[in-house]
């Protein structure tokens, strides 16, 4: 694929302003594949979901989250552990056979359920875009955190992928007590009152605002932790409900028709929805492709549509371009669909004032 890096060109009223992704691309994008949660040194020579995902022949592959586990402050450390993810096949296979994307969660950022408050987050980012190969001019080697932005295809398919960065700039979450946990919960947190509280950071949410006005056929917004499921006491943005409205709010004040987001972090599949409105926002969660929680994955989603699976497991977004509709949906390590949902583009569209 032929990448060209685009600077952004901000006229002065910012509601006529035109932005670009940080990539654009005219090669066409038809079937995305993602995964997270994928630790080396647990593979034990069982390589099957890489199999699973090369059989399927994506255009792209994203990482989004958990992609190695360093959990360190020691960079030698984490430089082993990126050296044990190039070292399998599967995903040296996957390289060779398509464009391979990235974005970080906890583990691979550094520390568990980790914020701003790591204190190798700039040594760390520096490993990632290296290992990712990412380009010396890119602007991601020019700001703090790792989000960014590629448009692919031409005018009347082109895809929007929004790659957001949770960890960089997120304030600290307080965190509840074993004895607090509500049953039914997995996790250690719940919805905080404090709007001073953010997730994105100020500069990020800057981006993301000029992103979403960026012309996109189909838009996908990855987020290495779940967008709407709440309830499990897990992270996720229902932890910072202001944070999660200004997202809502942005969609529909641009009416960022076609959009869905992507997420990982949990260690199980499944696909949440929640309306806008009388819009369906979708997150489909792929987690994990070494592990998955068998626990973990009874805790209580009321978004849920369908059935949620802990089974090693990797997402597909398929668009149908002469159909205008695409398709939801999750593998196992068979290549088997676990989650399959058909949605329309009609579907997708933010009612006109």
């Amino acid at each position: 694929m032929k990448y060209t890096l685009i600077i952004l060109f901000i006229i002065t009223h910012p509601l006529l302003a035109q932005f670009s992704s940080d990539v654009v691309s005219e090669d066409s994008v038809t079937k995305i594949a993602f995964g997270s949660c994928n630790n080396p040194h647990r593979w034990k020579k069982d390589e099957s979901i890489y199999n699973a995902i090369l059989n399927q022949k994506p255009d792209l592959f994203l990482f989004i989250g958990d992609n190695i586990y360093g959990d360190t402050t020691d960079m030698k450390v984490f430089r082993k552990r990126y050296q044990a993810l190039a070292k399998m096949k599967g995903y040296r296979d996957l390289q060779a056979q398509t464009r391979v994307l990235a974005t970080w969660d906890d583990h691979d950022y550094g520390t568990n359920d980790g914020g701003k408050s790591y204190s190798k987050r700039k040594e760390s980012q520096q490993l990632f875009l290296d290992f990712f190969n990412e380009p010396k001019d890119s602007v991601r080697r020019t700001r703090p955190g790792i989000y960014t932005s590629y448009s692919f295809g031409r005018e009347g398919q082109v895809v929007q992928i929004i790659l957001l960065d949770t960890r960089y700039f997120r304030d600290e979450l307080p965190r509840i007590e074993e004895a607090e946990k509500k049953a039914g919960t997995v996790g250690w947190y719940q919805p905080t009152t404090d709007t001073s509280k953010t997730l994105l950071g100020a500069d990020q949410w800057k981006w993301l605002e000029q992103q979403l006005q960026v012309k996109a056929d189909v838009r996908i917004l990855a987020s290495s932790i779940q967008m709407l499921s709440y309830e499990k006491g897990m992270e996720n943005w229902g932890n910072v409900p202001h944070e999660q409205k200004r997202l809502f709010d942005l969609l529909k004040k641009y009416r960022a028709n076609h959009t869905v987001a992507i997420s990982g972090d949990v260690h199980f599949t499944e696909l949440s929805r929640v309306m806008i409105g009388d819009y369906p926002f979708y997150d489909l969660t792929s987690s994990g492709m070494t592990h998955a929680n068998r626990n973990w994955v009874q805790a209580k989603n009321s978004f849920r549509v369908g059935t949620s699976h802990a089974q090693l497991n990797a997402g597909l977004i398929e668009i149908d371009w002469k159909k205008s509709q695409l398709t939801l949906s999750s593998i196992n390590s068979k290549g088997q669909k676990l989650i399959e949902h058909l949605i329309s583009f009609g579907e997708l569209e933010f009612p006109v004032d």
